[in-house]
């Protein structure tokens, strides 16, 4: 029963987070059915029992309560990642998060501040040649990507992991292929 983790979604019915996704551990998602504070939306086909009662383990759960989402999108080295959709903006390749590095494009010894405006994603050879020829320049000008642009780019990167009645939640607005 432990790899039967619950989809969580807002009360809109859109999941709370793509990246990573919002999943309760089962024992949470069954706790908080039962406290009121989430809907079930859809089921595993296994069930938990105590001495007085069974439960079907949920597979997709609702809040009852919208939670607003934020206005603007964390700052953090993934983020940016993301938003360059894992590809190093000088030489356009794609690469693991491991194998990025977090480059300044004007460094800061020369003024550069950290922030969304002067961050980009570069593979470490750029990062290393970028430090030799200064006129290297981003595919891309970074600048801080709004919160449904940063969703869009975490739809494109789906976990390991998707149980098939997640499906509907997860991908309801993307155009359905003939």
């Amino acid at each position: 029963m432990q790899h039967h983790p619950a989809l969580v979604l807002n009360a809109d019915f859109r999941p709370l987070s793509y990246f990573p996704l919002s999943l309760l551990p089962w024992q949470d998602a069954v706790s908080a059915v039962l406290s009121e504070k989430i809907s079930v939306v859809a089921e595993y086909d296994v069930v938990a029992r105590s001495p007085s009662t069974e439960i079907r383990l949920p597979s997709v759960v609702a809040l009852r309560q919208y939670q607003p989402l934020a206005q603007r999108v964390a700052f953090t080295r993934f983020n940016v990642f993301l938003r360059d959709r894992f590809k190093c903006q000088y030489c356009g390749g794609k690469f693991a998060a491991a194998d990025l590095t977090f480059d300044h494009v004007l460094p800061r010894c020369r003024g550069g501040v950290t922030s969304w405006e002067n961050i980009v994603a570069a593979c470490s050879p750029c990062n290393q040649a970028k430090d030799k020829f200064s006129a290297m320049r981003p595919v891309t000008p970074p600048r801080e990507p709004s919160p449904h642009e940063l969703l869009a780019a975490k739809r494109s990167f789906p976990p390991n992991h998707l149980h098939e009645s997640w499906n509907d939640y997860l991908y309801w607005d993307v155009e359905l292929e003939n």
